[in-house]
C-alpha cells in the first residue's frame, strides 16, 4: 500500500503543469505586440497578407524561420543593398555580407538606425531578435560569433525577409 501511494504521488508531481515558461512566453508576446505599435509603418494583418507572399508573411509578420540553404540570396555576391521585403527599408550592405556556413544570409553589421532589436526566449534561451525599424518585420537574430576581425557579430537573416537591390 505504501508503494502504491508513493508511486501515485510521484506520478502526480511529475504530471503537474508548470507555468514559469508560460509567463516568459506571454511576456515575450506582449513585448513583441507592444513593439509593433511603435513602428512608423502600420498595416493590418489583411493588408500585410495581400502585399506579401505566404513565406514573406510568416517570416516578417509571424517571426517564422525559413529553412536553411533555401534562399537564393545566400549565394548572392553582387554589390548592392539588401532591403526589407515588407517596406524596402535598406537594412544591410553587400560589403558586410559573409559566408557563415549556417545556411542563412549573414552580415557583420546592419545599416545603423534601420534595424531594431528585441529579446526573445522562443526556444528556451535568450536571443536578440532583429526587426526592420520601419515596419517591424522580423528579419532574424544577431549572435556574437561573427568575424573577429570586424565586429564579431553575425546577423543571421532570413533571406525571404530581404530583397536585393544591385548597385547601378
Amino acid at each position: 500500500m505504501k508503494y502504491s501511494l508513493l508511486i501515485t504521488l510521484l506520478f502526480l508531481a511529475a504530471s503537474c503543469k508548470g507555468i514559469s515558461q508560460e509567463k516568459e512566453a506571454n511576456t515575450t508576446e506582449v513585448t513583441a505586440q507592444a513593439a509593433e505599435k511603435d513602428f512608423p509603418i502600420q498595416k493590418t494583418e489583411a493588408e500585410w497578407k495581400k502585399q506579401l507572399t505566404d513565406a514573406e508573411f510568416y517570416v516578417l509578420r509571424k517571426a517564422a524561420t525559413e529553412n536553411p540553404f533555401t534562399s537564393p540570396l545566400l549565394e548572392n555576391k553582387e554589390a548592392g543593398v539588401y532591403v526589407c521585403a515588407g517596406c524596402e527599408t535598406p537594412v544591410f550592405k553587400s560589403e558586410h555580407k559573409f559566408d557563415s556556413g549556417t545556411g542563412w544570409p549573414s552580415f557583420d553589421r546592419e545599416i545603423e538606425g534601420n534595424v531594431a532589436y528585441d529579446v526573445d526566449y522562443k526556444i528556451g534561451y535568450k536571443r536578440t531578435e532583429e526587426h526592420c525599424a520601419n515596419c517591424g518585420g522580423h528579419l532574424g537574430h544577431v549572435f556574437e560569433d561573427g568575424p573577429s576581425e570586424t565586429t564579431g557579430l553575425r546577423h543571421c537573416i532570413n533571406g525571404v525577409a530581404l530583397k536585393f537591390v544591385p548597385n547601378k
